[in-house]
């Protein structure tokens, strides 16, 4: 088949954000998935890699961080580039994209920056929009609208418009946060992914380190209380119409699913999870209600927390763009599903091409 009769999927990945190398190798999962032997005849890739500063290269460099075989071996080189004026107006031949694959995770990606910059391009986004990715990115927002909906969550509270370098500020808000909720609580950012920011204070003086730890991320934060819980995910994909996947459960060694567990081999993860059917369908059905509440199409993964002692189920988050790597949940859980990456990452650029 000729190059011109495959849909040009853009993949865009790296970025500004503390996620930046959980990008990289989700992106070159995906890219690999659409030039394999089940997709070549269908797919071509142009590739946009954003290196740390905010600077785009072009195809040519980029696919050599996607063909390179080695963990993110020669990405370094590339950071060398100082922050300038904007430079993919200009430069980035944007020219023959048929479908857009944005996988900048955190800020500018999964809060839906980039889906309103390839909104002018007037193409095909995979994922969801730029309203759903704002809401499920930002933890306040999803929390308050969640809450208004009735949907299970843990008790928060959320801080905003502090000024969190002034310590008497910090110490009143310690307080008022052992007032309200039992210990020990998680301290975290409103706007990031992959558990960075994020503390687990069992104390004032934790509380207020990790209050200070969140706001070096983001002005906004929430305050959870913190259960003796198993951590459950379920993915998402469709559009009008939403299909939920088998609930996939991680089991880790450390005190909690923090950024190096997430990260880490040790890790267990059993799917399908060692749950009630009954328990199971219900996750299945907040996943489905919690999407559509934020507008959320495409693709997510929605964590839960299963009370241990009670068996409750509370929903933790959305994930709008979840990790493609090989540590990822979402591809498991889909491959647990019926779906290997290859049908899972083709799949994903139909539903696209639907909306």
């Amino acid at each position: 088949m000729l190059e011109k009769e495959k849909k040009c999927i853009g993949i865009i990945f790296g970025g500004e954000s503390n996620e930046h190398d959980v990008s990289v190798s989700s992106a070159k999962t995906v890219f690999k998935a659409l030039i394999s032997k089940t997709n070549i005849n269908r797919f071509w890739v142009k590739a946009f890699y954003i290196n740390k500063h905010g600077v785009w290269l072009d195809n040519d460099q980029s696919l050599v961080l996607l063909k390179e075989k080695r963990k993110n071996e020669t990405i370094d080189k590339y950071q060398v580039f100082p922050k300038r004026e904007i430079n993919f107006l200009n430069t980035i031949e944007f020219k023959g994209i048929d479908i857009w694959f944005p996988l900048l995770h955190g800020v500018n990606g999964e809060d839906g920056a980039i889906h309103g910059l390839l909104k002018f391009t007037q193409k095909p986004i995979v994922g969801g929009g730029i309203l759903g990715s704002a809401l499920g990115m930002d933890k306040i927002l999803m929390k308050k609208i969640f809450s208004h909906l009735e949907i299970p969550q843990v008790n928060y509270l959320d801080i905003q418009n502090q000024d969190l370098s002034d310590d008497k500020v910090k110490n009143n808000l310690s307080v008022e946060i052992i007032e309200k909720l039992k210990l020990p609580v998680f301290v975290k950012p409103a706007n990031s992914g992959s558990s960075l920011g994020i503390s687990k204070a069992k104390t004032r003086s934790e509380i207020i380190k990790a209050l200070q730890k969140a706001w070096e991320i983001d002005s906004r934060i929430v305050i959870e209380e913190g259960l003796d819980v198993r951590e459950l995910e379920c993915g998402i994909i469709g559009n009008l119409k939403l299909t939920a996947s088998e609930i996939g459960e991680v089991s880790y060694s450390t005190d909690w699913y923090d950024y190096d567990s997430k990260y880490s081999m040790d890790n267990q993860i059993i799917i399908p999870a060692d749950i009630d059917s009954q328990i199971s369908e219900q996750i299945k059905d907040i996943a489905i209600r919690s999407c559509r509440a934020l507008n959320i199409y495409g693709f997510a993964r929605v964590d839960f927390f299963l009370e241990k002692i009670s068996n409750k189920i509370f929903l933790n988050e959305i994930n709008t763009i979840p990790g493609f790597t090989s540590k990822s949940m979402f591809p498991m859980l889909w491959n647990a599903s019926g779906l290997n990456i290859d049908q899972l990452v083709a799949k994903l650029v139909d539903i696209s091409s639907d909306l």
